[in-house]
């Protein structure tokens, strides 16, 4: 799998668990699906921030670079508000609106990326992205594996 289909892959197994979350039943199963969501999240955001996002940076043009720096920023949002909702004890009116939060900022920060980052590194990197997928899949294991 290339770099881009695991990322896609990651996009759509959040946008499900983001449904899963919003029709949960109970208060237990809402703090189990945004602890899940939260654990993929970090785990995405890594592999994108140590090997997707280095690689396509040194590859793509001026508009490219920003694209790939205003990605740097939206992790950034993305981690301070889970780490927020980590700190929120039990499942409230707070957490519910930062889940919210997270799930709208999440939403665009995927749209950005298949239409206008992952098109200019498709044309840059070409047949590097099989390389970077492999790479990102065996540090996507590691991440997984560490936090079990």
């Amino acid at each position: 799998m290339d770099a881009i289909e695991l990322l896609e892959k990651d996009h759509r197994t959040v946008e499900k668990a983001f449904k899963s979350f919003e029709n949960a039943g109970t208060n237990a199963e809402k703090k189990e699906i945004a602890q899940q969501i939260i654990a993929d999240l970090r785990v995405h955001a890594t592999i994108e921030e140590e090997i997707f996002y280095p690689a396509t940076r040194r590859k793509v043009d001026a508009e490219g670079k920003e694209m790939v720096a205003e990605g740097f920023e939206e992790h950034h949002v993305m981690k301070m508000l889970m780490g927020e909702l980590e700190q929120i004890g039990s499942v409230n009116e707070q957490f519910e609106a930062k889940m919210t939060v997270l799930q709208e900022n999440v939403e665009h920060h995927v749209e950005e990326e298949e239409n206008e980052l992952f098109p200019e590194a498709k044309k840059s990197l070409g047949k590097r992205l099989e390389e970077l997928g492999e790479k990102m899949s065996q540090r996507k294991e590691a991440l997984m594996a560490g936090a079990r």
